[in-house]
């Protein structure tokens, strides 16, 4: 009525009364009375704008790839964006009286693609459909201080870079290429594990094989010390039989020594003995023989003295007639031996 009008905007919008090109209000989430003939609203949004994007480039080694990705920005400086875009807003039909809110989206679009192809310019395809990572944080830290977006007012909330793609016809070279690689690498990996099979294999068969080895070894040292063992007790009982040998020919010799020396005093006995019994020889040479004999017969018993007489008697029986014996005397010889028995 009479153009004075109501206005209430909500708490995700910047807003700003002009009035006579004087900004008279503002505010987030304003509710105000203004009168339309002379008075302006801009209207600037205080939320984080999400933008998806998509766009072709060229890689260092020509070949043509797809980036896809979205970035998140929000409006920083809300009055140098007005100064840049027109962001007035027409409160009776609601909607801005510019195109210029929409293209800021672009814009900011816009300086995001020239920064990610001075990044893949520098890389060949294999790199760059990898790098997807590595490029959205390169480009994070490059726009976090850009000067066009500074100007904008705007500020970068996040980039990410969801897929780098080559053409259908690059994918499936790639692919054929990777599957190959693939059956190479399983073909190789089934090579390894044969041959880990095999060397694994020979390592049990070593490890029996210096087992074997060692119990042999361990066979002949206890052999080998028991041989030394033997040698030893050997060599010690030839010692000991050396030993006693030499301490038997000692003991020989030295009877030897002594059967010699008992020769040798029996001869020096008998030779005195003799040398004795032939002086008396040679003493008894001028004695009538039969002195010798009555000599001889002086310590006699009776019965032997009797045998003597009857040996010179048959010594002389040639002479003898007749020889008459008594018994008395036959008992005489006869009972001397019996007496003598009764006495033992």
């Amino acid at each position: 009525m009479f153009g004075f009008r109501f206005a209430k905007f909500q708490p995700s919008e910047y807003v700003m009364k002009i009035k006579n090109g004087r900004v008279v209000k503002e505010g987030v989430g304003l509710a105000f009375h203004y009168y339309a003939p002379t008075t302006s609203v801009v209207v600037v949004p205080v939320s984080s704008i999400d933008v998806p994007f998509m766009f072709d480039e060229m890689t260092s080694d020509y070949q043509k790839i797809t980036v896809q990705g979205q970035l998140i920005y929000r409006i920083a400086e809300y009055r140098r964006m007005t100064e840049v875009l027109n962001y007035t807003y027409d409160l009776k039909k609601n909607r801005y009286l510019s195109d210029d809110p929409a293209l800021l989206s672009q814009r900011v679009v816009n300086i995001v693609k020239v920064r990610i192809k001075r990044g893949l310019a520098r890389m060949p395809l294999r790199e760059a459909i990898q790098a997807s990572e590595t490029l959205a944080q390169n480009m994070r830290r490059e726009l976090a201080n850009d000067e066009e977006l500074a100007a904008l007012g705007v500020e970068l909330m996040g980039l990410s870079i969801l897929a780098i793609l080559p053409n259908k016809d690059t994918m499936r070279a790639l692919e054929a290429k990777a599957r190959e690689e693939i059956l190479q690498d399983a073909d190789e990996a089934l090579y390894r594990r044969r041959n880990a099979s095999i060397e694994q294999e020979r390592a049990v068969k070593e490890n029996e094989l210096n087992t074997e080895i060692a119990v042999e070894t361990k066979k002949r040292q206890i052999r080998e010390t028991q041989l030394n063992a033997e040698r030893a007790v050997k060599q010690k009982r030839h010692e000991m039989e050396e030993e006693q040998l030499r301490f038997d020919i000692d003991m020989e010799g030295r009877k030897q020594d002594l059967i010699g020396l008992e020769t040798s005093n029996r001869k020096t006995a008998a030779d005195a003995k003799a040398y004795e019994l032939t002086v008396v020889m040679k003493s008894l040479e001028s004695v009538d023989p039969q002195v010798l004999q009555a000599m001889a017969n002086m310590d006699m018993k009776p019965d032997k003295l009797i045998a003597l007489a009857f040996r010179e008697l048959a010594d002389n029986a040639g002479k003898i007639g007749q020889l008459n014996i008594t018994p008395d005397l036959l008992q005489g010889l006869m009972g001397e031996p019996a007496k003598g028995a009764g006495q033992r």
